[in-house]
């Protein structure tokens, strides 16, 4: 074997490397969810972003709440029985207005029970989302952020303004 076979094998193991971490975390994630649905009763739902989970070749790749995020959990929701307690485990810095506020609409839209966990942190639209819930459960060194939206549009300014009323109305009136 030559040294520079040895460099090839190397940069090949080296950039499987993080996908097989990425791997054995989704198993134990899946693991840990199965566990907390049958402990808790309740259909639980995932929207994680972690900025530094995963890298190839030193990038970062991460993310924040965007559509397709609103898409799939509003999809998880819906598909969820009206019977039946939600959980949404949320750890996210924030991201689009539009589709945190669609994902919050969601979940106080559902007439069962909706527990938010927060493992590590929920910022701005995360926190949006999170005070949608009828309980809110965070580990002692979680955190949540300040609601921040940095929107342009008139449009998107006015929903945030209907969306705070929203929320202070139903704080009053909680379940």
């Amino acid at each position: 074997m030559t040294p520079l076979d040895v460099l090839w094998l190397f940069f090949i193991l080296s950039s499987l490397q993080p996908a097989l971490q990425q791997r054995a975390l989704a198993v134990q994630r899946a693991r840990a969810l199965r566990a907390l649905e049958k402990r808790e009763g309740t259909r639980v739902i995932t929207m994680i972003h972690r900025r530094e989970g995963f890298a190839f070749l030193g990038i970062p790749f991460g993310g924040f709440i965007d559509i397709e995020d609103s898409e799939s959990v509003i999809r998880a929701i819906e598909m969820t029985g009206r019977e039946v307690p939600i959980g949404l485990v949320l750890h996210t810095p924030g991201g689009l207005v539009l589709a945190a506020e669609q994902i919050a609409a969601a979940l106080a839209a559902h007439p069962a029970r909706v527990t938010v966990y927060v493992p590590h942190y929920a910022m701005s639209g995360g926190t949006m989302i999170a005070l949608a819930a009828d309980r809110i459960v965070m580990a002692p060194s979680a955190v949540l952020g300040p609601v921040d939206p940095r929107s342009a549009s008139t449009r998107q300014r006015r929903s945030l303004r209907r969306w705070r009323r929203r929320i202070r109305t139903r704080s009053t009136t909680r379940r």
